[in-house]
């Protein structure tokens, strides 16, 4: 098929390019700056998607499935132009390009994020959790989403949205988990409360991500359907996994959360620490995303087990 992929040199962007090209699909690939690409199968058009000079009936022509990668992660001031815009312009341009000759199906990239940020609380979050996102970057891409499953009345546009958690790999800029890594190396981590018994890490690795997609881009069953995907574990398991990969001991200790609280909330009027408040609600955090409908309805679930597989990150270190 010919596809339109967005984002391809971002991290799961880049991945799955390189899963389209393997399987055979003609992709044009529409990017800023210059682009490198060892297969010839791949088209590559330089475009800003928030410039209002992109000729997006040009840039979707020919093409039967859509791949909406582009994220800004950084700067707040380009997320809804990037986001919200220009994911508005390439829906309508598939609408009206969309025939019963060549239909056109559109898949979203978006986040677990549009369901609100992870709490201490037991909670379970599927497809059907109202949305509740907090932040510029989850509340673009919520709306973005809004935006493509909207119904412009062609019969022959479809759509997928497929919203990861916490996405990882050794390519990943992204320095969170190595950070977190090198905390275990030196012994200066520990849990919070009873986390070690009851906080969940949400993590998923960018293969499955990409797998995933291929389903969403390909499958048939996949068409005017949202699909979360996480491989959640037990943040302990996640912790020692990390630890075992450095050759250090696995963490043990534990601190009171109110009390650690409260010392963060003093310190950093005075200091800043690496300790916040967001991340001792990542250490506590008991929100999981289970993928089940994606096995219900493809019979696929992730298979990289995040506690193995988080020591890819670790790799140069040992």
């Amino acid at each position: 098929m010919r596809v339109l992929l967005t984002g391809a040199k971002g991290f799961i962007g880049s991945r799955l390019l390189t899963c389209l090209c393997e399987a055979g699909h003609h992709v044009r690939v529409v990017t800023r700056t210059v682009f490198k690409c060892d297969f010839e199968s791949v088209e590559v058009v330089h475009a800003d998607l928030t410039s209002a000079d992109v000729d997006y009936d040009a840039l979707l022509s020919g093409c039967d499935v859509v791949f909406n990668c582009a994220g800004e992660i950084r700067d707040e001031k380009l997320m809804r132009s990037l986001h919200v815009d220009a994911t508005e312009l390439m829906v309508l341009a598939a609408n009206r390009l969309a025939t019963r000759e060549r239909p056109v199906h559109f898949v979203q990239l978006s986040s677990v994020g549009a369901y609100g940020p992870a709490q201490g609380a037991v909670r379970l979050v599927d497809e059907l959790t109202i949305e509740n996102p907090k932040g510029p970057y989850e509340e673009t891409k919520t709306i973005a989403d809004s935006l493509v499953v909207k119904n412009r009345g062609n019969e022959f546009y479809s759509y997928a949205i497929l919203r990861p958690s916490n996405v990882f790999g050794k390519s990943m800029s992204n320095n969170s988990l190595r950070q977190l890594g090198r905390f275990v190396s030196k012994g200066k981590f520990f849990y919070v409360g009873n986390s070690k018994k009851t906080a969940i890490a949400t993590y998923v690795h960018v293969d499955d991500v990409v797998a995933a997609l291929m389903l969403c881009g390909f499958d048939v069953r996949s068409k005017c359907e949202v699909f979360n995907i996480s491989n959640d574990c037990a943040f302990s398991d996640m912790i020692n996994g990390i630890a075992d990969a450095q050759g250090v001991a696995r963490p043990k200790w534990s601190f009171p959360e109110a009390p650690l609280r409260l010392m963060i909330s003093i310190l950093n009027l005075f200091f800043r620490l690496p300790v916040t408040q967001e991340r001792i609600d990542a250490l506590v955090a008991r929100t999981s995303y289970p993928s089940t409908k994606m096995q219900r309805v493809f019979g696929f679930k992730p298979e990289r087990e995040v506690p193995i597989a988080v020591a890819e990150l670790f790799e140069e270190n040992r």
